[in-house]
């Protein structure tokens, strides 16, 4: 995740980062995939934390996504013929 999003950072355009933090994005649910099938071996409560912290940069990400997509649209423009 924190290489994807790092990578995205430093990417000159808003597509870029906006794809990069989308791989972030599948790796983070990834992560809560293997969270969750780990839970017997981790133990419940831990796992369960994991799970939420996850989830929390989950959110975090797909605000980032928004923000990033925001300003990726291009505002109402007249173009002459």
């Amino acid at each position: 995740m924190s290489a994807n999003i790092a990578e995205g950072f430093g990417r000159p355009t808003a597509a870029d980062r906006s794809r990069f933090y989308s791989y972030a994005l599948g790796s983070a649910r990834e992560a809560r995939d293997w969270y969750f099938k780990s839970r017997l071996i981790l133990g419940t409560e831990i796992a369960e934390h994991r799970m939420r912290l996850t989830a929390q940069i989950i959110r975090q990400l797909i605000n980032l996504q928004k923000h990033h997509n925001r300003t990726i649209q291009e505002t109402t423009a007249t173009y002459p013929i």
